[in-house]
């Protein structure tokens, strides 16, 4: 179960995750993301509520990041211990920028 939130001001969109990001819900992230990307230029992920994340959600962030590497910039904030050490696991922390 993830519950997706998101707030577009202009060209910034926040999406704050609730739940888990994992195989069942990643295309849903993806969708979201993808139909509302086209025109930002700053994307903020709240992960305060973010309970797991799993190689789906990683590869939707991945995929998100290349696309802002273009266009913008992407941060990521309030991860919790558990996902920042699957961020480092994965050397996903060395490629996404995490406050």
């Amino acid at each position: 179960m993830l519950n997706i939130n998101e707030a577009k001001k202009g060209e910034r969109l926040d999406i704050a995750l609730e739940g888990r990001l994992d195989t069942p819900t990643a295309p849903q992230l993806e969708e979201k993301i993808n139909s509302a990307i086209s025109d930002v230029t700053n994307l903020t992920f709240d992960f305060t509520k973010l309970e797991y994340i799993s190689s789906a959600g990683l590869r939707v962030l991945l995929s998100a990041q290349k696309v802002m590497n273009k266009q913008g910039k992407m941060t990521i904030s309030n991860v919790s211990e558990e996902i920042m050490e699957i961020f480092e696991v994965t050397g996903f922390s060395d490629i996404l920028t995490i406050q």
